[in-house]
């Protein structure tokens, strides 16, 4: 069975100046070597959203998972609740993952954390802690901070950090560690600008990315701009592709595609992460209908593994 190590080890030294430790130039503590660029399925690509994809449990989607031959997985907050609403017991879950030898790369969740009325941040507050909690009882130690709920855009940054702030601090009690998400359709946090500028005001250690491609993409954010990061600070990266067409402003989560089946750049981007020191994992996230429309989830996993091993198998 694998070790589980926890990304505390992969945190720079300092956190007064979180810009310079996102840059590629900060110094890097000394860090545990990972396996670079291992695979994960974002459970979503199986299960989408609102029950649009395939009518699985969360045991049958982590079952998949395995069968199909990732090293990870991140789950999703709602089939974690329904699991617990029905009587499950997370400690089975998480020997069900241990006994295939997955990882938890994270938990998706979409606590509004960032809005400006105080009384759903708050709520947005209270559902983070509870997912923070089930965050450690699976063994991850992180969970996705999204600009979930937050309209219109909030354009000082200083607020965003100081809201983030006070989520990573939070964190700390649960030693989880909340990362920001871009959305590219997003008022805010729509973007690799967004990120950093939000970042750059917040005076914690532990402040992080979560990147994707097809939101990098449909936020506008140029993919050169990944050698900008160190990245030991980058915790997570989404994998997926886009088609040509429709044009940028017009793709949706939908539009989304196998790694090698559409236009992204993704030769280039994924030796960018190499260059840059990142060493998580690829995780896939695709929701589209059409792969849903097949009836088979295992096919859809095994053909989404297939073809990011393809782009990799072609990096120098």
């Amino acid at each position: 069975m694998m070790q589980k190590i926890s990304r505390r080890n992969l945190l720079l030294a300092g956190g007064a100046a979180a810009l310079a430790s996102l840059s590629g130039s900060a110094s890097v503590a000394a860090t545990p070597k990972r396996k670079p660029l291992r695979t994960a399925l974002n459970l979503g690509t199986l299960h989408g959203w609102g029950g649009r994809g395939f009518n699985l449990s969360i045991e049958e989607t982590i079952d998949v998972a395995a069968e199909a031959g990732y090293e990870g997985i991140e789950i999703w907050n709602d089939p974690i609740q329904r699991f617990v609403e029905g009587g499950g017991n997370l400690s089975d879950l998480r020997k069900r993952i241990d006994d295939h030898g997955l990882y938890v790369e994270g938990i998706v969740t979409f606590f509004q954390w960032a809005v400006d009325d105080e009384e759903r941040r708050a709520a947005g507050i209270e559902q983070m802690k509870r997912s923070m909690d089930w965050a450690a009882q699976l063994g991850t130690d992180s969970v996705a901070a999204t600009p979930a709920g937050v309209n219109p855009r909030i354009d000082d940054s200083r607020v965003l950090a100081d809201r983030y702030r006070t989520i990573l601090e939070i964190g700390d009690e649960f030693d989880v560690w909340p990362i920001l998400e871009i959305w590219g359709a997003a008022q805010i946090l729509n973007s690799l600008s967004d990120a950093l500028a939000i970042a750059a005001w917040v005076d914690h250690p532990k402040v992080g990315l979560l990147l994707d491609v097809f939101h990098m993409f449909r936020g506008g954010s140029p993919f050169e701009g990944l050698s900008l990061l160190n990245g030991r600070k980058l915790v997570m990266f989404h994998v997926n592709d886009y088609p040509a067409y429709p044009p940028r402003e017009e793709q949706r989560d939908h539009h989304r595609v196998y790694c090698g089946d559409g236009v992204a750049p993704l030769p280039m981007v994924f030796q960018t992460l190499r260059d840059i020191g990142y060493e998580g994992s690829l995780s896939v996230e695709i929701f589209n209908p059409d792969y849903w429309a097949t009836g088979d989830p295992l096919l859809v996993a095994r053909t989404a593994l297939e073809k990011l091993n393809a782009v990799l198998a072609k990096l120098p």
